[in-house]
């Protein structure tokens, strides 16, 4: 179990560091692959099969906000999802705990099932970045709203 778990840590870890340096360098040549929301702008950089670690499939995404946009409270059931600020500040609020501003170089983490009560850019001004890293068990929905 130890052994799977490392894996798993290890997988994120450099997915997280393959789309920072992917969206450091402008590398991003994958087309965005969801419906898009208006004043939002997902743009998936990496999905991939982890057949070694119980076909999880591990994604990550660069979404873009306009100032003020955010969405509405969901869950992602089959999904441990780690978000990284990389530019502006993010509002989110994750099951019972506080409301926070993250800032670039801060992070978050979703556990599966998990109540995205909130999850907005927090500025009226500024857009927000920020990456999106998700391993997923593919036969669960990717995301139910409340």
């Amino acid at each position: 179990m130890r052994l799977r778990s490392f894996v798993s840590h290890a997988a994120v870890g450099c997915a997280g560091a393959l789309a920072t340096y992917l969206v450091s360098t402008g590398n991003v040549g994958v087309m965005p692959s969801f419906a898009q929301a208006p004043g939002q702008k997902t743009t998936e950089l990496f999905n991939q099969v982890m057949d070694d670690v119980l076909g999880r499939r591990l994604t990550v995404r660069l979404t873009e906000r306009d100032p003020g946009n955010g969405s509405a409270a969901h869950r992602h059931p089959g999904s441990h999802t780690v978000g990284y600020i990389i530019e502006g500040t993010y509002e989110v609020k994750i099951n019972d705990g506080p409301a926070r501003i993250l800032k670039p170089g801060e992070v978050f983490y979703e556990p599966p099932n998990a109540l995205h009560a909130i999850s907005r850019n927090a500025s009226a001004t500024q857009p927000l970045k920020y990456l999106v890293i998700q391993v997923s068990d593919p036969t669960k929905p990717a995301t139910v709203p409340e």
